[in-house]
């Protein structure tokens, strides 16, 4: 069908009624329990819907069907242990949080190892977010750089300045209504944004199987044939290391899925800020155990129109389609193939849950730097309308270095022939810091005896030992063969060595203080 004008004023329309709307459901920002909180009333299932819009609506809408495509479903069998890790935090870590009446993930570090240890985590899950998060602002822009290419605007530019322009104009946007509405504004897009373009997805897969030659039989067969209908990878037959070093063997992608998720959710205040939105414990359970669930049917929806566009398509390579990367080839048939006005109704649904997830990342981001550095630097006399402001200038400074972090995620993508898909890209280095927040957190639950300095030495051992694992780093400056370990597999083993380093510390400073 094509892209047309009028798919490009339905984008603009749609953008700017997200924005209006984002900043009306908001209400009156009075204070940072508003902004940051939503005044701890919010109701459980928009918290559902906005936890699963905000760690997968842009990275699954573009690059799991890639994942699929030049795959198959062994990507599934994260989502499992997602469920699994997500029951463990519900069931373990809400309660502390719930009721003790935290505002950030990093006051329960506070409380058990010093402020010390609470800004270095914090610090943290900031760095891992500029980082992840400038995949997310990348990943957002491939369909717009896709219509800007094939609709010939800007014909004489290059891919990355192209890439830039969509980035600058979503960072823009987001940041406008992030600024006035704080985190209602966000959850209540994730919600309306979440249904739209699962719609989306729905209807552009049904397009899908009605243009195709042959019947529905014959594209399963063709699926089969190729393989893809995998589910399960037991890795038989793969040495220790080789075990190790799969993402997408059986029992790494469980234990890796799991282990992520407990990271993910039960340390990172990206989601903890929105289960502290609820207010009561019942209800942030039920709405963290469901969302696990619907993350595993939504990946399996992705990953199926991957398969189906793998019929689609013959299976032609991202070259043949004329694509710079697979991670493109969804938003091509949504251009091509979509009906006038639908195309741009779905690609406006898909920025606009892009957005809401950038926006999810600059509001954690604000209130993490807000609470847990600022405040208690400087913010001991703050009234709450100063507190606001400042929180509100922070949101502005995090909005300016997120899409420079996506500039050099743009950068590095595209300067390479062979690079990963960018769900993968961005979960690796979420992975790669969480090893340390999680470890770092068991110790505070697990273990009486370390103190405020164990716990440093253990945690920055976590991030540091991580270095010697994963593939480059420091292993191309080391003699032999390193230990790489698959990606889902960093958090636990970041999270084993703070624990063991922790432990070992306490127990020779303890002998060395027997000894004098």
């Amino acid at each position: 069908m094509g892209f047309t004008i009028w798919d490009g004023l339905i984008i603009v329309l749609y953008l700017l009624a997200v924005a209006v709307f984002g900043i009306w459901s908001a209400g009156t920002q009075k204070s940072t329990t508003d902004y940051f909180l939503g005044g701890r009333d919010m109701p459980w299932w928009a918290i559902l819907f906005s936890v699963v819009a905000t760690e997968t609506s842009t990275l699954t809408f573009i690059s799991i069907p890639a994942v699929a495509y030049g795959g198959n479903l062994t990507f599934l069998q994260l989502t499992f242990g997602y469920i699994i890790g997500r029951i463990i935090v519900a069931i373990w870590f809400l309660p502390a949080y719930v009721q003790g009446e935290l505002t950030t993930a990093y006051q329960f570090l506070e409380k058990r190892f010093g402020t010390g240890m609470r800004k270095a985590a914090s610090s943290t899950f900031i760095i891992t977010r500029l980082l992840a998060d400038g995949v997310r602002l990348f990943a957002t822009a491939i369909p717009l750089a896709i219509i800007f290419r094939f609709a010939g605007l800007f014909a004489e530019w290059g891919d990355g300045a192209v890439y830039l322009l969509a980035i600058s104009v979503i960072a823009v946007i987001t940041l406008i209504y992030t600024f006035f509405g704080g985190i209602k504004a966000v959850i209540w897009m994730d919600v309306v944004q979440m249904v739209v373009y699962i719609g989306g997805a729905l209807f552009a897969l049904f397009l899908m199987v009605g243009k195709m030659p042959i019947g529905i039989g014959e594209s399963f067969a063709i699926i089969h044939e190729a393989g893809k209908f995998q589910i399960f990878n037991w890795g038989t037959g793969l040495s220790v290391s080789e075990f190790l070093a799969d993402p997408y063997v059986f029992w790494v992608a469980l234990i890796g899925g799991a282990i992520f998720s407990i990271a993910s959710h039960g340390t990172d205040q990206l989601i903890v800020q929105r289960l502290l939105a609820v207010g009561n414990i019942k209800s942030s359970q039920k709405a963290l155990v469901w969302s696990g669930i619907v993350a595993c049917l939504q990946f399996g929806l992705f990953l199926f129109i991957g398969l189906m566009l793998y019929v689609f398509y013959s299976g032609a390579s991202a070259a043949e389609l004329g694509l710079r990367t697979t991670d493109e080839i969804f938003a091509m048939f949504i251009v091509d193939h979509m009906p006038v006005g639908v195309a741009g109704l779905i690609v406006a649904s898909l920025f606009a849950a892009a957005m809401s997830s950038l926006s999810s990342s600059l509001n954690a981001l604000a209130s993490s730097t807000t609470y847990d550095i600022l405040k208690p630097l400087y913010g001991s006399a703050w009234d709450d309308a100063k507190e606001l402001w400042i929180s509100r200038m922070v949101t502005i400074g995090w909005g300016f270095l997120l899409t420079g972090s996506a500039f050099l995620f743009t950068w590095l993508q595209l300067s390479g022939d062979d690079q990963p898909a960018i769900v993968e890209l961005g979960l690796g280095i979420a992975s790669y810091t969480y090893g340390g927040l999680l470890g770092i957190f068991m110790l505070g639950r697990l273990f009486d005896h370390p103190d405020k300095t164990d716990a440093m030495i253990g945690f920055f051992s976590g991030l540091i030992a991580l270095l010697f694992m994963v593939e480059g780093a420091l292993q191309q400056f080391l003699p032999g063969d390193g230990l790489t370990i698959a990606w889902p597999l960093y958090t636990l083993v970041g999270g084993l060595v703070v624990m063991a380093v922790a432990n070992a510390s306490h127990y020779i400073r303890k002998m060395a203080g027997n000894q004098q």
